[in-house]
């Protein structure tokens, strides 16, 4: 199993606790409000699953001293303030919120009396969540998961696996992708001497409209924006990338080993793994805004040869050099 490499801000901040610590629990059941984008949705299910296996291992087993409380908001950041306002009511000890947007409407509504430990955010400082990423502050803190500049080497990848490649269409959804990473691929194209076309996405229908339309003219690539929309609309991407026979790069791992041509990210079931610890620390007493920030050192390059062959891509064999993982 990979293990993603965090940055330690803070000397023995992302340590779990001791044996020993682990076993002194308390008697008084703890409640866990979970706030995440879709129910239904394999990805979302496994990274549950990891979690709450990784706080059974630091001495949190459900029903027994920790009970969860899930709710589910793929519509965007309204619906999340409504379902956080549910959790509220049933008095959770934390709440664990996936994605920035959803992190900020939480954030709105929970007004610093609860903590919150946080996923999949991509800069909390320029959302205001935190006050530094050394030193948080406030009820919050948790896990980043790319820099705000990361769209300049997300085309930069799909200029090496497609060079005749002049126009990149970058897919999100406006309520549930974060607006720096749309930010950075605007200024990074030109350098790159690329065109970049806004693909913006609410429903499948949209999808469907939006990449037949971008492939009536060539040397197009599309650039998948890390989005929980996205996520849950994945096997229909992975379609018509394939129908129209366009390169495509995805944000996470999961994309490339279910079909995607390329991937450039974090394993973000990892990600909700190593949370564990700071839910831990946060349950046993530790003031949130203490607890420094984790951002990834380490990204993985995943290149699927399969859906290569098929989109007739020859990959460069520096690029397969690169790749972290090759799928055959």
């Amino acid at each position: 199993m990979r293990r993603r490499e965090f940055i330690t801000l803070v000397s023995g901040a992302a340590v779990a606790w001791p044996l020993a610590a682990r076993a002194q629990q308390s008697e008084r059941m703890r409640r866990i409000g979970v706030l995440m984008g879709v129910a239904n949705d394999s990805e979302a299910q496994d990274r549950l699953v990891a979690f709450r296996q990784a706080l059974e291992r630091l001495g949190w087993t459900e029903n027994v001293n920790v009970r969860f409380d899930y709710r589910w908001a793929p519509k965007g950041p309204e619906e999340a303030r409504t379902f956080t306002k549910e959790l509220i009511d049933l008095k959770p000890d934390l709440i664990f919120v996936q994605s920035t947007p959803m992190t900020v409407a939480a954030k709105e509504v929970v007004a610093g009396s609860i903590p919150i430990v946080f996923v999949q955010v991509s800069d909390p400082v320029v959302a205001k969540l935190v006050e530094t990423l050394a030193k948080p502050g406030g009820n919050l803190t948790g896990f980043t998961n790319f820099e705000p500049s990361m769209g300049g080497k997300w085309l930069e990848l799909i200029k090496s696996i497609a060079p005749n490649v002049t126009r990149v269409a970058y897919l999100f959804n406006p309520a549930t992708s974060p607006a720096f990473f749309r930010q950075s691929v605007e200024s990074a194209a030109p350098i790159l001497s690329l065109k970049a076309v806004a693909a913006e996405v609410g429903s499948p229908s949209d999808i469907d409209l939006a990449i037949q339309t971008f492939a009536l003219e060539p040397n197009g690539g599309l650039l998948v924006m890390p989005d929980v929309f996205a996520t849950v609309n994945r096997q229909q991407i992975f379609g018509l990338a394939a129908r129209y026979r366009i390169p495509t790069l995805y944000t996470f791992r999961f994309y490339a080993v279910e079909g995607g041509l390329m991937s450039y990210g974090i394993d973000i079931t990892d990600m909700f793994r190593q949370s564990a610890v700071y839910v831990d620390r946060v349950l046993r007493g530790a003031n949130p805004g203490d607890l420094p920030v984790q951002v990834p050192t380490k990204y993985e390059l995943i290149i699927n040869l399969r859906t290569a062959k098929a989109l007739g891509i020859t990959v460069p064999e520096m690029l397969l050099a690169r790749a972290d993982e090759v799928i055959e």
